[in-house]
């Protein structure tokens, strides 16, 4: 289900190692998930160079759900998950407004921006808080270490926690629907995740959308 209210602005498979930002924009993999020095290993299938766990029988899928700044600004899960691991993305705040999407080439990779990983019942699930314009603050409530917007950061590097050294194996269990943090503003979910093959978004580009109804069903 979706983990925000807003407008959706762009979802599909993921093809080649690529992400559409918006529609002809892409970003890679590599760039927004940094190396996979976080992945527990199992086989892995190959995304040109870049390698992510992947099952032969499931395909990746994304979905980007802009948030605008009178949009409600906490986010929830979307679905029963575990979280292993965050990065966290110190980086620009530019707006993540759609206009502007459409013409800066991996604007999502350069926001700040933080990555939570982990795994549902179908394999490898993500959900990415990206800052915007004067929002640096992201809120992880699980997480109380994390601190963003912060002089003390430096641009270019990240920062990781493993819930899973932290909590034990299963990392965070996170149920559908929890509340898992907040923006100080309106910006960007990216989800990211593993699903059957005969997985269908329930969505059109540019709809509005609240927290809590389909994205898509098995």
């Amino acid at each position: 289900v979706s983990p925000a209210d807003g407008r959706i602005l762009h979802f599909g498979r993921v093809q080649n190692c690529q992400v559409e930002q918006v529609k002809g924009i892409t970003y890679s993999l590599e760039t927004f998930f940094g190396p996979l020095n976080w992945r527990r290993p199992r086989t892995a299938a190959a995304f040109g160079t870049f390698k992510l766990e992947h099952r032969e029988e499931n395909d990746l899928y994304h979905c980007v759900i802009y948030l605008a700044p009178g949009d409600y600004h906490r986010f929830h899960s979307p679905s029963d998950w575990r979280i292993h691991h965050r990065r966290h993305f110190p980086g620009s705040l530019m707006s993540v407004n759609p206009g502007v999407a459409h013409w800066i080439k991996e604007l999502f990779c350069h926001n700040e921006r933080v990555v939570l990983t982990g795994d549902w019942h179908h394999g490898f699930f993500s959900l990415t808080a990206v800052g915007a314009t004067n929002v640096g603050s992201i809120k992880i409530y699980c997480d109380k270490e994390l601190r963003t917007n912060c002089a003390c950061h430096v641009k270019g590097r990240f920062n990781d926690c493993s819930y899973t050294a932290l909590l034990g194996p299963e990392g965070e269990r996170v149920c559908k629907g929890v509340c898992l943090g907040e923006f100080n503003l309106g910006s960007t979910i990216v989800l990211i995740f593993e699903a059957p093959k005969d997985f269908a978004f329930s969505l059109t580009s540019g709809q509005r959308i609240k927290v809590g109804e389909a994205l898509g069903t098995l």
